[in-house]
């Protein structure tokens, strides 16, 4: 979209709509948007947080030629691996309900397998949402800072009977001092998709530590285990989206919480990264820098 194109857009449309450069400074704004903004002067910068809080505000972007194929092929990517990732709850669940009509099926035991073949295919559908919420920004991740001790705290008492059920311990160790730039929501979001990941690929009999503390460069949260651990070849492709390891494709995640976590993290500025040996689990920290 060029500039003459992008304000003949603008101007034929009764909603509010602005047109950002790369730099997300305005290009062209009609009158409503200019109202809705307070003020729409070309050249004037608008953050992801002050378009968020404006639902009803229209904003497209001032795209470059050369860029358009590579986001048409990541876009192409990431539709394809959402429908391939459909598919399988959904087969699985055709496959049970055409059992249940057979003579002598158990139709009760069925129905509670197919119940968790419909729960899955929701869980991936509000994951791929979510996610597409924070990469339009109409999620805002941080404004101000959040003390990360009760929200921690919150959420590993609601992943209780989770962590049980999966035989693993969850420990809390949490400096009551630390704040960190996120929104209290986003805060939950990091610790509930870290949490969930250990749970559910550490193996029973496992030990889950969930850390949050200050060091020298910034707070941080760090979330490990003591269990199966991932494999060298896996670690660096970890937080890919609906990336799996070998040990993971059996599983009913939907490969998506890793990548959520880390486009929370970065996006409020901070860093993730993960540690891993076979056998002697996997640690994930999430690092921000000092306030």
């Amino acid at each position: 979209m060029n500039e003459e194109r992008a304000r003949a857009v603008v101007e034929g449309s009764d909603a509010p709509v602005v047109v950002l450069d790369s730099e997300r400074r305005i290009v062209a704004a009609n009158r409503a948007a200019a109202s809705t903004l307070g003020g729409a002067e070309p050249g004037r910068r608008l953050g992801e947080e002050q378009t968020a809080a404006r639902p009803e505000l229209l904003v497209l972007f001032l795209e470059s030629a050369p860029e358009l194929p590579a986001y048409q092929e990541l876009r192409a990517g990431f539709t394809a691996a959402v429908s391939h990732e459909l598919r399988t709850p959904l087969a699985r669940l055709l496959v049970l309900l055409e059992s249940a009509t057979l003579p002598g099926s158990d139709v009760d035991a069925l129905m509670e397998q197919a119940r968790q073949e419909v729960e899955q295919a929701r869980e991936l559908i509000d994951d791929v949402l979510f996610l597409g919420e924070l990469e339009t920004g109409r999620e805002v991740v941080s404004l101000g800072r959040t003390a990360a001790q009760p929200v921690v705290e919150e959420v590993a008492a609601s992943f209780e009977e989770r962590a049980n059920h999966a035989q693993i311990s969850v420990e809390v160790r949490a400096d009551g001092g630390v704040a960190l730039p996120l929104r209290p929501r986003m805060l939950r979001v990091v610790v509930e998709n870290l949490l969930a990941n250990s749970i559910r690929y550490a193996g029973p009999g496992s030990t889950c530590v969930v850390e949050v503390s200050q060091s020298d460069e910034g707070p941080f949260i760090a979330v490990s285990d003591d269990g199966k651990g991932v494999a060298a070849v896996d670690l660096p492709r970890l937080f890919e989206r609906f990336y799996r390891g070998d040990q993971a494709r059996t599983s009913r995640g939907t490969g998506l919480g890793l990548a959520i976590v880390k486009h929370v993290v970065t996006s409020a500025g901070g860093e993730v990264d993960a540690t891993s040996e076979p056998g002697h689990g996997l640690a994930v920290r999430v690092r921000f820098p000092r306030g």
